[in-house]
């Protein structure tokens, strides 16, 4: 069965790669890059159908002025902008805690921990195809939830959230050898860690 599901990917890239050619471009790249009026006009009925659509086009050159009084910064130039210091800062940040932030050590050792918790060698495949799952379906959950609270709520929430459970798995690990379910707890917080990692960072 796994061999059938890696290859199901290729079977999502195969369709889009028959049915691109027939998507219309951005109407933004054909005005914008291309300088092209009529196939931005072209475009914008095939995508919203036949009106007038002048306001958007309107929007389209504004951007393009917008985008024409802009000077393009190279990374050294960015890193001695003291303008963009702070974005700059925030951006290395929520970079670095997002790759320190534990999630490949989960993957890592999910297997382990599922093997001690005595889950059938079978089932094990199945139940860490369960973890990619949920990781899946809190990222869906997270796009609902960023309008509503905001991405500050989630990073820090996720983040605090995420701190938590680890200081749990650590203390449930060092303590599966004396009580039998603490595998099964073991088991609850990686698949909680996951889940607050998709919703939140």
């Amino acid at each position: 069965l796994w061999p059938w599901l890696l290859a199901s990917s290729g079977l999502s890239a195969l369709v889009q790669l028959v049915t691109l050619p027939f998507f219309p471009d951005s109407p933004s790249y054909l005005l914008i890059q291309k300088g092209n009026e009529e196939a931005c006009r072209k475009a914008i009925r095939k995508l919203w159908g036949e009106g007038d659509h002048q306001a958007e086009i309107d929007d389209i050159m504004k951007e393009k002025g917008a985008m024409a009084s802009t000077k393009t910064l190279r990374v050294l130039e960015v890193i001695k902008e003291r303008s963009l210091r702070w974005q700059l800062y925030f951006m290395m940040t929520v970079m670095t805690t997002l790759q320190l932030c534990g999630i490949n050590a989960i993957y890592f050792y999910s297997f382990e921990v599922f093997h001690t918790a005595k889950f059938e060698e079978y089932l094990i495949p199945y139940v860490s195809l369960g973890i990619g799952l949920c990781e899946c379906l809190s990222s869906i959950l997270c796009s609902t939830l960023i309008d509503r609270f905001g991405r500050k709520v989630l990073l820090w929430g996720g983040y605090t959230l995420m701190c938590s459970v680890l200081a749990l798995l650590t203390m449930t690990l060092s303590l599966q050898h004396r009580f039998f379910w603490m595998h099964y707890f073991s088991v609850i917080l990686i698949f909680l860690f996951v889940v607050f990692y998709g919703s939140g960072p």
